[in-house]
């Protein structure tokens, strides 16, 4: 509501701060100006200019260096009507940046003007859901569209895979496909925490969609009640960003290996023993990336490596390693920070540390060395078998 008091303030501004028609801006922005739509994010969610850059006014002074370095560059600010914008200039005008205007009218007269627009935003759920997120200038409303926009494979919805699609599911990534053939048990609810003991004897995947559509009814959960095998691998991938092993056995593990290789996928591994747990991430796309075969090139044997049914596992454990398989998996999606790839990370629960191992490519590696011949995914099941 206009006051005196606002309308002196807006005249003052409009008497310091340049104004360019809707017109002018679009000629602009075209020409490498930098468009900054001061909307909020629920404003912003029907649609913006065309290239425009969407940061909140509230949020400029935390921002705005980080995504405009260059002090010199031409900004110009838009808003809705053309008064927050003034507000917006001025903030930028005191933060360094010499060559700033506002656009007169805002996006209604952008609007009114036929100028292109681009839709496909946050709406207010979203942009209350993930405000958390949207606070981070790494992550932002760019960025939770991309995790909404991605799809990721969990393999398991048992032990690692309940903490990792808990919070894949909280942090809006938009499709996860679970693939499970077991159902749930009683003693799975220890440590498998997206269950619960009304469920047990359900299929894990439905009673894993049950949670995570309570936690996220916005996202789309996608059920295989499969065992991954030879026959359905490349099909149980197919349109993954990121695939999560949960697995539990090693067959499937050798299995998931390479089809994430060769359909040039990035893994993120897991995996728990009692009160350690280790996690790393294979990236077939990255030339330098070591698979899990550098890790294990062969399979050891069932004594060598007993299941959780056979040598027991802490209860908190697969949520330490499946929250950073998430971590990871986000990271991924995001483009963000350093992923784990030729790190082996290992925690140790009783003695809580943590440990950094390199881990390299192995040129010798029988499933991405130098030397290595792919036989077909029957061939890999055989050498499993054979341990």
């Amino acid at each position: 509501m206009a006051t005196p008091l606002r309308d002196q303030l807006l005249a003052d501004l409009r008497g310091r701060i340049p104004e360019v028609s809707v017109d002018a801006a679009a000629r602009e922005l075209a020409a490498g100006a930098v468009l900054v739509d001061v909307r909020d994010d629920a404003e912003r969610a029907p649609g913006t200019p065309q290239g425009a850059l969407g940061l909140s006014r509230g949020f400029l002074e935390l921002r705005i260096a980080e995504a405009v370095p260059d002090r010199a560059a031409r900004v110009l600010a838009l808003c809705g009507s053309g008064q927050r914008s003034l507000f917006a200039a001025d903030t930028l005008q005191r933060l360094g940046y010499a060559n700033v205007a506002s656009v007169a009218g805002g996006y209604a007269a952008w609007l009114a003007a036929g100028l292109p627009v681009q839709r496909g935003g946050l709406d207010a759920d979203s942009s209350e859901r993930y405000s958390r997120h949207l606070l981070l200038p790494e992550v932002g409303v760019e960025g939770q569209a991309r995790l909404g926009a991605a799809r990721v494979v969990l393999i398991g919805a048992g032990g690692l895979g309940s903490p990792a699609a808990l919070y894949l599911a909280a942090a809006g990534v938009g499709r996860l496909r679970l693939i499970d053939d077991d159902r749930v048990e009683r003693s799975n609810l220890q440590r498998q925490v997206v269950h619960a003991d009304a469920r047990v004897g359900m299929r894990k995947t439905e009673s894993a969609r049950m949670a995570l559509a309570a936690l996220n009814p916005r996202i789309d959960i996608e059920c295989v009640n499969e065992r991954l095998l030879a026959a359905n691998v490349e099909d149980c991938l197919a349109g993954a960003d990121v695939v999560i092993d949960g697995a539990d056995n090693f067959p499937t593990r050798y299995l998931l290996d390479a089809a994430c290789r060769r359909l040039a996928l990035p893994l993120v591994y897991g995996a728990i023993h009692r009160f350690t747990g280790q996690v790393s991430v294979f990236d077939a796309r990255r030339a330098d990336s070591p698979c899990y075969r550098c890790l294990f090139p062969e399979p050891p044997s069932a004594a060598e490596a007993p299941n959780c049914a056979e040598a027991g596992v802490l209860g908190v454990l697969p949520g330490v390693i499946g929250m950073l398989q998430a971590t990871e998996a986000i990271k991924l999606l995001l483009g963000r920070g350093d992923p784990l790839v030729g790190r082996l990370l290992c925690y140790d629960a009783l003695a809580a540390t943590f440990r950094e191992l390199r881990l390299g490519r192995d040129p010798a590696c029988p499933g991405c060395g130098r030397d290595a011949v792919f036989h077909g995914y029957e061939d890999i099941a055989q050498i499993c078998a054979a341990a």
